[in-house]
């Protein structure tokens, strides 16, 4: 058993810590703030707040607010330019996984020349290395699904291609800072709160099953997993219940751990095929489709039983004494949450797709699909898309 962790973002967790970012050291003089293209952080507050917190700090602030869900190829280009136009020399994020990973490829694109795409691994990016140092950022997230506030990865999508791909990898790119305050989370709406939280969920069940899991990686995933299966509910039920957003903030963060330890497996590349040719589709939506049957796979294996079992303890299971004891638990968390009966044709994908997904699935994530228990073809791969088709 071996394991490596490097993690240098300092972390700010709990209620009411974004009232300290102004204390904190920051990475430069003008910073370019993301947001979404949405109402959300005006609406609640945060945007304000975290403005005069940076201008406490003595920091300008150049705003840039276009970021969408399932962040576009041509928006990170567009916020890198800003940055370099606006001569803003490091990047804060404020929202969920979505402008996170988008500021994050902003950062690290923005002193870089040439097409976003020539430093893109996998499938029609040229990988190539990065000429100039990455701008430092900082991460202040308002939701808890992606974990990205603690990682080096944004996940940015091509339409020209049907590409969705993981960005960046680099020690340069994790956070300087990260702020984790729950009660930015308060306003999330309840459907969103469950997609966010079964995304952070399976970061660590993915990771617990993957070939890359070891002491240290069961540690953090095994948190995630008891947080949410404890507080997700009661977060969906009420979303102001500040000890479960504070629960499931920490299983967020802890699930973005687990992604720097460990691994995700083939569940996320799948997911991100089918985002990538509908946009509209939640990331967290499209994973809670795919999940049963794509764990009954693995079981059906029989490749890794016991951490099954473990699962579905940490679940709340605790009489758990078969694999399919976690589906079982995993099924009644989603009815507790209310999107049990989520549908791939309500977002427009259709059955006849199963095998194409799959093999973009490979194409974009294919190295997902190496950390997998046991190995995975393409037909299983389609046939799995093909069952959780609804």
């Amino acid at each position: 058993m071996s394991y490596m962790f490097y993690v240098p973002t300092r972390v700010l967790f709990g209620a009411g810590q974004l009232n300290n970012l102004h204390k904190q050291a920051m990475p430069g003089k003008k910073a370019m703030l993301v947001i979404s293209s949405g109402n959300s952080t005006r609406r609640s507050g945060a945007l304000d707040r975290t403005t005069e917190q940076l201008r406490t700090a003595g920091v300008e602030v150049a705003l840039f607010d276009k970021v969408g869900s399932n962040p576009l190829k041509a928006t990170v280009e567009e916020g890198a330019a800003f940055a370099r136009s606006n001569g803003c020399d490091f990047v804060v994020a404020l929202g969920g996984g979505s402008v996170m990973d988008a500021a994050k490829v902003m950062a690290m694109y923005a002193p870089q020349p040439g097409d976003l795409w020539d430093y893109v691994p996998g499938a029609t990016g040229k990988m190539q290395p990065l000429v100039n140092p990455v701008l430092p950022w900082i991460a202040i997230t308002t939701t808890a699904g992606t974990g990205s506030e603690v990682d080096q990865w944004g996940v940015v999508t091509n339409p020209a291609t049907n590409e969705k791909i993981g960005c960046g990898g680099m020690d340069s790119l994790f956070p300087a800072l990260a702020v984790v305050d729950p009660e930015l989370m308060a306003t999330v709406p309840p459907k969103f709160t469950a997609y966010q939280g079964f995304d952070a969920l399976f970061h660590s069940t993915e990771g617990f099953i993957s070939k890359a899991n070891s002491l240290m990686s069961d540690m953090v995933q095994l948190a995630a997993i008891e947080n949410v299966g404890k507080y997700l509910a009661r977060a969906v039920r009420d979303g102001s219940d500040m000890e479960a957003r504070e629960h499931m903030a920490f299983a967020n963060t802890m699930s973005g751990y687990s992604m720097v330890v460990g691994a995700c497996t083939s569940e996320h590349a799948m997911e991100h095929a089918m985002s990538a040719y509908h946009g509209d589709l939640p990331h967290g939506a499209g994973l809670i489709m795919l999940s049963k049957e794509y764990y009954t796979h693995f079981i059906n294996k029989h490749c890794c039983d016991d951490r099954f079992i473990r699962m579905a303890k940490a679940l709340g299971k605790q009489d758990a004494s078969d694999p399919m004891d976690f589906v079982t638990a995993l099924v009644e968390l989603q009815e507790a949450c209310g999107v049990a009966d989520l549908k791939m044709s309500d977002y427009g994908i259709q059955k006849d797709d199963c095998i194409m997904l799959a093999q973009n699935a490979r194409a974009t994530m294919g190295c997902l699909f190496g950390a997998d228990p046991v190995p995975m073809t393409d037909e299983e791969c389609a046939a799995i898309f093909e069952r959780a088709y609804r």
